[in-house]
């Protein structure tokens, strides 16, 4: 098999980092970890360019195309290789590609990412249409741009992701079904779900609650309702819910019951102290923070820290920080953003309407900025959000000193 390594490898005296996926907490740790001038970053992605997975209901609708040339938020010391994690080797240190090739690393940061949560439905695997990919959203753009535009479409799971497709599609004139499953945006405050609630109706999506709101069965122009209705549906859309990349799992690495990577309070795993887990792919004592782009962006940082600081000698710190707001879009003239507490846990303060819309925005494209200016400047980024309870709510549940778990042979 082939190995890649960056050209400056070849001096024994320089260390190698290798990242695997390049979303918004694996670019932000690739720039972060060029502080240090003896260190080679390589980034391994599955495509060419940086995908903004936090537009890609906007993709569906058609009102963005949610990607960015790396060049933008990349620094130019970072190697991309475009290929395909296929499995860890850890004994070996070395990470083996979808192509074949191998990439031997020093120390290895796992930003792997997540996808949608299989649907276990019967008929979901041929007739729903996930949306947590690139290649994903643009198959479903392509659908409902064939689709009649009054033909009704059915939009599975009542998180953000599906209120964001569902306002997308409604604002196009299009006739939207909102399934909740449950609660309708469960993780807002009351004050916020009310907001989101009334942007939708001003959009025409008819909004399902409760338990009977479940989808049951799938069929190719319909939905059966847990209580036995059926919804006629042309397109139908799943949203309900992420789950963790398999890499680490399959790769015989410990992970948490969402396939997360197990890592301790330093992101580091707790199989081997050369992998560090970072954004989704991360389960921190086994309490990982909410699966979003706030919350990757610290934790990339850190991952790359905590790197750094072992390259250097030094013991790393634990993760503290935490994130304090959720932003949910209506379409593109409406939003909610919900305050929330560092412990990720929802208060009263919301802003809705044209303010929570350009808040949401504003959300959208801090990223973008701030990976760029990692990129110019690594080591700049910083996070003011701490989360000072943390170690207390670990105590508490027992999750300190885990111990290897989930592994597969």
């Amino acid at each position: 098999m082939e190995s890649i390594t960056s050209a400056a490898s070849a001096s024994t005296r320089r260390t190698r980092v290798a990242v695997i996926g390049g979303g918004y907490a694996g670019t932000m740790a690739a720039n972060r970890l060029t502080q240090r001038p003896d260190v080679d970053v390589t980034l391994v992605n599955p495509r060419h360019e940086f995908v903004e997975r936090i537009r890609l209901h906007q993709l569906v609708a058609g009102t963005h195309d949610a990607v960015r040339d790396f060049a933008a938020v990349l620094s130019p010391r970072v190697l991309l290789v475009v290929d395909t994690a296929a499995r860890i080797d850890a004994v070996n240190r070395t990470v083996e590609l979808a192509s074949g090739s191998k990439i031997a690393y020093d120390y290895l940061v796992y930003a792997a990412g997540s996808a949608e949560a299989p649907p276990l439905i019967p008929g979901a695997s041929e007739f729903a249409h996930p949306v947590s990919t690139l290649e994903q959203a643009q198959r479903l753009r392509a659908i409902v741009a064939a689709t009649p535009p009054r033909a009704p479409i059915t939009v599975v799971g009542g998180g953000p992701l599906g209120i964001e497709v569902a306002s997308e599609l409604a604002e196009q004139g299009r006739a939207v079904t909102l399934l909740c499953g449950g609660t309708l945006g469960p993780y807002l405050h009351t004050r916020g779900r009310s907001s989101v609630a009334a942007g939708l109706a001003r959009l025409g999506v008819t909004v399902l609650e409760g338990p009977a709101s479940r989808a049951a069965e799938m069929t190719r122009d319909a939905v059966l309702l847990a209580d036995g209705q059926e919804l006629a549906s042309a397109v139908s859309v799943w949203a309900a819910g992420f789950a963790a990349s398999a890499l680490a799992l399959h790769s015989g690495l410990s992970v948490d019951a969402a396939g997360r990577l197990l890592t301790d309070e330093t992101l580091t795993s707790i199989d081997d102290d050369r992998i560090v887990a970072t954004g989704d792919a991360a389960s921190p004592s086994g309490m990982p923070l909410r699966m979003s782009c706030q919350a990757a962006l610290p934790l990339g940082s850190h991952a790359a820290d905590t790197v750094l600081q072992r390259i250097s000698g030094r013991a790393p710190q634990d993760f503290t920080r935490g994130i304090a707001a959720m932003c949910v879009s209506l379409g593109r003239r409406d939003g909610v953003f919900q305050f929330a507490r560092s412990d990720d846990t929802a208060v009263w303060l919301s802003v809705p309407g044209r303010a929570g819309a350009l808040l949401k925005e504003a959300a959208c494209t801090s990223p973008i900025d701030q990976l760029a200016k990692e990129a110019r400047r690594p080591g700049s980024h910083a996070w003011i959000v701490r989360d000072r309870g943390r170690t207390a709510r670990i105590a508490a549940r027992g999750l300190a000193g885990l111990v290897p778990a989930h592994r597969e042979g």
